[in-house]
């Protein structure tokens, strides 16, 4: 697969696009098309449903799909995480049962990681499963849950075995969310939106079959969630149009032509259907008629500079893989540099506009929900602070910081640190 270029992906995806696209199908049977021809995650191995794709190549698939204006593949965590962490770490029998619900959207996933106490530090997570014949009973709380409303099932890591050092003894399982015991309570944030849950899980069960690894072994599987997650969000968006997959949610029984009439109005009305971020706000500043400013000119290249160099890592890192092993931290990095650049650089296009909302102020209120969410890309996907940390352990090799030894027993730890 390797051996494809860019031109022969494009070329067969517009072909099979033209061929099998039609509006008046539903989402699902459109998703169970692009699943049967292995374009729903072209990276993943055959086994697990994908062509073997690179995520160069993947990615030219997704904007291919974006430019024909179809809806692209199911979108979230299921896609993004769940996926990819099965197709490298499960059996054949458990991607066979998982994978092809996520791949033709019927199945929603959601990620189970964090806890109010273990947040930066995941490892020092609470929540066990004790194990109860061929079930594992769940205690616990989980925080920061995207999407947890409307997921079918969960990425969960809990403690198994507290004897064991902090980063053994966590297992991870494949975790029904609709059961009595799982309590989803969303977080609104203070853009309006509530794209975060809280998870209360009081004696929930899940079998042992549904365990992805070996007992104890889940911090080693977590790891390539993690690392997953960091690629995915660095890399950006393709442009395709994305709907949210599941039976909660709502949409595998509409028409495509019901989700991309509304979702082409947006884009028109925005302005900002192909362009970066930058882009939409030098136009902007044009429409204002503050363009000519010499020191917002310099900020608006800059934060144009940014966006490219960011760019070019990314393809970077895609066409020579992983050469430091730290090109997922550095890209989640980057994009939070970015966030913070856009919240800075647009509040000095808009001016005093940036203080109020509405959609009849400079810019239709782009500017300002960007302002308010500007703070996430720092936190979610694992903070700033943890991404330095882990660059300058394992890339540069500088020293840890003074604690326990590594084989302390998880339970004889001070908590929270």
């Amino acid at each position: 697969m390797s051996e494809l270029t860019r031109e022969q992906v494009v070329a067969e995806a517009t072909a099979w696009v033209e061929e099998n696209w039609d509006p008046e199908i539903t989402v699902a049977e459109w998703w169970q098309r692009m699943a049967d021809a292995r374009y729903s995650h072209p990276m993943l191995p055959e086994n697990a449903g994908g062509r073997g794709y690179p995520r160069a190549l993947a990615r030219a698939v997704s904007q291919t799909m974006g430019e024909m204006n179809v809806i692209g593949p199911p979108i979230g965590l299921g896609t993004m995480l769940a996926a990819p962490t099965l197709a490298a770490h499960a059996t054949q029998e458990q991607i066979d049962r998982f994978v092809p619900q996520i791949l033709n959207g019927q199945s929603a996933w959601c990620q189970l990681f964090s806890e109010p106490g273990a947040g930066s530090d995941l490892a020092g997570l609470q929540t066990k499963a004790e194990r109860d014949g061929d079930e594992w009973v769940v205690n616990g709380q989980k925080v920061w849950t995207s999407s947890g409303h409307h997921a079918d099932m969960g990425m969960l890591i809990a403690r198994t075995d507290a004897d064991q050092p902090k980063h053994q003894g966590i297992s991870y399982f494949a975790f029904e969310m609709l059961q009595d015991g799982v309590d989803v309570r969303p977080l609104v944030e203070m853009t309006g939106a509530a794209l975060f849950n809280e998870v209360f899980i009081t004696d929930a069960r899940v079998h042992d079959d549904n365990r992805i690894a070996e007992t104890g072994m889940g911090w080693r599987v977590a790891n390539t969630t993690l690392g997953e997650e960091r690629a995915s969000l660095g890399a950006g968006g393709t442009g395709s149009i994305g709907v949210q997959p599941g039976k909660i949610a709502g949409h595998l029984n509409k028409k495509c032509a019901d989700i991309i009439g509304p979702a082409a109005k947006a884009r028109q009305g925005s302005g900002r259907s192909h362009k970066s971020v930058a882009q939409s706000l030098i136009g902007v500043s044009q429409k204002l008629g503050n363009i000519a400013d010499p020191v917002l000119r310099q900020k608006l290249m800059k934060l144009y500079s940014l966006e490219k160099v960011s760019g070019y890592n990314t393809q970077r890192a895609k066409a020579g893989g992983s050469r430091t092993g730290g090109e997922g931290n550095i890209a989640k990095l980057i994009n939070a540099e970015l966030n913070r650049q856009y919240r800075e650089v647009g509040n000095s296009v808009i001016g005093a506009d940036g203080m109020v909302m509405g959609s009849d102020t400079a810019g239709e209120g782009m500017i300002q929900n960007m302002t308010l969410f500007s703070p996430a890309p720092s936190i979610y996907g694992g903070t700033d602070q943890v991404q330095r940390n882990i660059i300058g352990e394992r890339v540069l090799g500088l020293p840890k910081e003074p604690g326990p030894a590594k084989d302390t027993p998880f339970a004889e730890l001070p908590k929270n640190q």
